[in-house]
């Protein structure tokens, strides 16, 4: 369903939650309606692209569900893009309509300046020069219209390299985007929402979750709170409020509200949770026992990428009978080694799936091309292993591996621990230059709040990691961060951390 059929069956249920304040499904079909006659009467068609750079709020939805009604691609784009990358992807997108946020001045003024294709420019909040406000444009607009499906054209991060866009050819079964669809159907017969259901969103709209997932939840007619941002206590003051059933979270979500204090832990009533979902990131298996014997048994995990040929499910019983697993392939998977062989059970290779929807990055045969071998199975440049059972288990991005004497080594496993040291916010770890070994294993932490850190810490942490790890896994050397930066759904930037140490030096990554 869409929420078309819901402004009809269902026109006063809450839609979207934001601020404590409700957008009934009623309101927000009525209001993507303006937003799709507006660029209709701008002059789009089937197949045009939209670009989105905007922070959460209501009018996100207004837009995209306007082009997901049009027969149009829309593109949310990472408000944490420097003006050069945001003008890149409005470019490579090939965007006639971009709606921006009144806050951000100085990337529209770019924008206005560089992206000349550009028909229209709408500013949203606000007025700005070059720009039509948002209001004025809908009480311009003309007629919507006839329903069409569009889709979904969203880019990669940028923090493996240059950002790079998933394109599907538009739908035409009335079912709309394919992977809200699939989300769709998850929700309801595997996580049991239904329009009953309240479901909580922390993540930045314009990350691959945060929109599906919500506009999969306004399929289902349920209602979505819509956090502007994630703050740990929050979120439990609107659980609690609001009695939410759903929630999705990534690792170091987790991590920032386990180190909340005791006394703000327990102050609130989480026992309306009846699913809770996390991916995006390996979870450190503490975390995830203390998650659970927190919220409960309700926390599921998934593992999947945009592209959609890769997915695997896993439930709160089975993750405690294979912790550290994210669950059974939903296609056959192989672990495949440097030399391009198959790796037995138990050992960790790059990891390649079987079948799958098509898919290419758009404008960029290469990059599809790369993502599948000789027989052609995919990867999205992951590495792990299966046990004896089929469960699959990450070790980290295969970018990031660090080859050390010969030796393969997984960052991922420091730094999970590093994470959870009561003295640190957060951690990253890669490899350095080594001139005998190639590389050497290095870790870059922010320290909590008010600490000072200094020789004495540095040599606490590397003998904690010594405690819990092979000594070639843990860091030779640590230096500290006042703050390591990461996107707002928690995603690290590992890659420009480790810049800093590869300068005039050749490396597998740069």
């Amino acid at each position: 369903m869409n929420i078309a059929d819901h402004a009809i069956t269902a026109a006063e249920s809450p839609a979207l939650i934001i601020d404590d304040d409700a957008i009934s499904f009623g309101e927000l079909y009525a209001r993507s309606q303006r937003v799709a006659a507006l660029l209709r009467t701008a002059g789009l068609r089937r197949g045009d692209g939209v670009a989105l750079v905007l922070p959460n709020r209501q009018e996100f939805f207004e837009i995209t569900w306007a082009c997901q009604l049009s027969g149009l691609y829309y593109t949310a784009i990472n408000t944490h893009f420097t003006p050069d990358e945001v003008a890149y992807v409005i470019d490579d997108s090939d965007a006639k309509a971009v709606f921006v946020d009144a806050s951000m001045a100085g990337l529209a003024a770019h924008v206005r300046d560089t992206n000349a294709a550009v028909d229209v420019r709408i500013a949203i909040g606000g007025q700005l020069p070059g720009w039509q406000p948002y209001e004025e444009a809908l009480a311009a607009a003309g007629d919507a219209p006839p329903l069409s499906d569009g889709s979904e054209m969203l880019y990669s991060s940028g923090t493996t390299g240059r950002p790079k866009a998933v394109r599907r050819p538009l739908p035409t079964d009335g079912n709309g985007s394919w992977a809200q669809s699939v989300l769709e159907m998850a929700l309801t017969h595997r996580y049991e929402m239904s329009p009953a259901s309240v479901y909580l969103s922390p993540a930045p709209l314009y990350h691959a979750a945060g929109v599906n997932y919500t506009m999969a939840v306004n399929r289902v007619g349920a209602a979505s709170i819509i956090m502007r941002k994630f703050d740990a206590e929050s979120v439990l003051r609107l659980i609690e409020t609001h009695r939410v059933t759903h929630a999705q979270f990534v690792p170091t979500m987790f991590v920032r509200m386990l180190k909340l204090p005791e006394a703000i832990r327990h102050k609130y009533d989480v026992s309306s949770l009846q699913c809770v979902l996390h991916a995006a990131a390996p979870c450190p298996v503490d975390v995830k026992h203390r998650m659970m014997e927190w919220f409960g048994p309700v926390i599921h995990e998934y593992y999947g990428g945009t592209e959609g040929f890769a997915g695997t499910l896993i439930g709160p019983q089975e993750w405690l009978a294979h912790p550290g697993s994210v669950g059974i392939p939903m296609a056959p998977v192989h672990v495949v080694g440097d030399d391009g062989e198959e790796l037995p059970v138990g050992q960790s290779g790059e990891l390649y799936f079987e079948g799958g929807p098509d898919f290419q990055y758009f404008k960029d045969p290469a990059k599809t091309a790369s993502v599948s071998n000789d027989r052609g199975w995919r990867s999205l440049g992951d590495m792990g292993y299966v046990d004896a059972d089929g469960y699959m288990y990450l070790t980290d991005r295969s970018t990031f591996t660090i080859v050390s004497g010969g030796v393969n080594i997984y960052p991922q496993e420091a730094e999970n621990l590093l994470v959870m040291h009561p003295k640190l916010a957060d951690a990253a770890v890669f490899g350095v230059p080594n001139d005998e070994f190639g590389e050497e294993v290095k870790a870059v932490v922010q320290p909590i709040g008010g600490l000072t850190p200094g020789p004495d810490l540095e040599a606490e942490l590397i003998e904690y990691c010594r405690t819990h790890l092979a000594g070639y896994k843990c860091p030779r050397s640590i230096e500290f961060d006042p703050e390591l930066p990461r996107d707002p759904n928690g995603k690290l930037y590992k890659r420009r951390i480790r810049e800093r140490y590869w300068q005039g030096r050749a490396s597998r990554i740069l």
